[in-house]
């Protein structure tokens, strides 16, 4: 018997480049490693089709995002409206096969009646209402500003629909609390999140300067380091290294006036792991409490120590992995002390029980497949 599924995916999820494309990706990966047969269905604004994924799936569709004009009258969240495409629904009507939408921005047939006989999960990768309130409060562009607050306005709307409609797998556990509380979500689990790493390589001893990593054309991210310099850096001349790609001129010129930072722009994967690995203390605080932070998994399966506030880790069954302190007096004080303190044998078994115990991919690949209706042999 051959278990076939669906995956509607927001973006092509190669390379994984950034937080949103990860769990997909891996997910597919795993899944065809257990022998569920995938057919991959993504949108696409710029990036292109990738052979690879071929290697995992039976077929791969691409279909093209809208732009804003495309999309008006704007009556769902852009991100929804934009990822509307009659070929998608054409091609889903050729079998009864489960279909996973992963992330609410691809789950537009769920606003209507087209596919109400089929079974269909909605992979929740974050409040995204929330997300983009964050957004629009961090934002100093008039007409992003108001974009962000539109969308988090139509988007409070919609995933209350989309809430009563499907099942809902959700990466967070502080999400599942949201969406019970918002919309009287009832349907909805924790699935933890498909990642890249599969065993803790930090290593013993100590290492020599302060990292944070992340997105830097994201305004949480440009917020948080900004947050950092001013906060904790400004006061202590142990030196801090900013690593990402899209660092607005504003952030360079910040980070070129405290002597004891540097910022290493768009490094490489391996570059930037090697950052990771040789840093004494990832410091990550979040400035947004929806989703989980991958760049946090990225640190501690191969960082050293990690500090974080509590939004950081809200809905990421980590809290016992990560120092915390939420004021910038705390932060100062626990970087002070956490940069002249080894990073111990003991500290990476305890990674290794907790993280293996809910970031174990094979696991969360046969949690989810146990959830799927049998489909006929090949």
């Amino acid at each position: 018997m051959s278990q076939h599924l669906h995956i509607v995916s927001l973006d092509v999820p190669l390379p994984v480049d950034y937080g949103g494309v990860m769990d997909i990706f891996h997910k597919i990966k795993w899944l065809h490693q257990i022998g569920v047969k995938i057919h991959l269905h993504c949108f696409t604004k710029e990036r292109p089709p990738q052979d690879e994924l071929d290697d995992y799936c039976e077929e791969v569709f691409y279909y093209q995002r809208k732009h804003f004009l495309q999309a008006i009258p704007v009556k769902l969240p852009f991100m929804v409206a934009s990822r509307n495409h009659p070929a998608l629904l054409k091609n889903l009507q050729q079998d009864n096969y489960p279909i996973l939408l992963e992330g609410i921005q691809c789950s537009w047939l769920l606003s209507t009646d087209a596919l109400k006989d089929r079974q269909i999960f909605l992979r929740l990768h974050n409040a995204e209402f929330l997300y983009y309130e964050k957004l629009a409060s961090h934002e100093q562009n008039f007409f992003r500003k108001l974009y962000y607050k539109n969308e988090s306005r139509l988007l409070k709307k919609y995933e209350r629909l989309v809430s009563e409609r499907v099942p809902i797998l959700s990466l967070s556990t502080s999400d599942i609390s949201l969406y019970r509380k918002f919309f009287g979500a009832v349907r909805i689990q924790f699935l933890p999140a498909f990642t890249a790493w599969e065993q803790v390589t930090a290593v013993a001893g100590r290492g020599k300067y302060c990292l944070y990593h992340g997105n830097l054309g994201i305004n949480e991210n440009e917020k948080a380091v900004e947050w950092l310099l001013q906060n904790v850096f400004a006061h202590t001349d142990i030196p801090f290294v900013v690593a990402g790609k899209r660092p607005s001129e504003q952030l360079q010129k910040l980070i070129e006036t405290y002597p004891n930072c540097s910022l290493v722009e768009s490094p490489t994967d391996t570059d930037l792991q090697e950052l990771i690995h040789k840093a004494q203390l990832n410091v990550l605080p979040s400035f947004n409490n929806t989703g989980v932070k991958l760049k946090l998994l990225n640190a501690l399966y191969n960082g050293r120590h990690c500090l974080v506030n509590e939004p950081a880790i809200e809905g990421a069954a980590i809290p016992k992995l990560c120092h915390v302190a939420n004021s910038p007096a705390e932060f100062l004080r626990k970087t002070l002390s956490l940069f002249e303190q080894d990073f111990c044998e003991a500290s990476i078994a305890e990674r290794t029980a907790v993280l293996s115990e809910f970031y174990n991919n094979e696991e969360n690949a046969k949690s989810l497949l146990a959830l799927l209706k049998p489909t006929h042999p090949s």
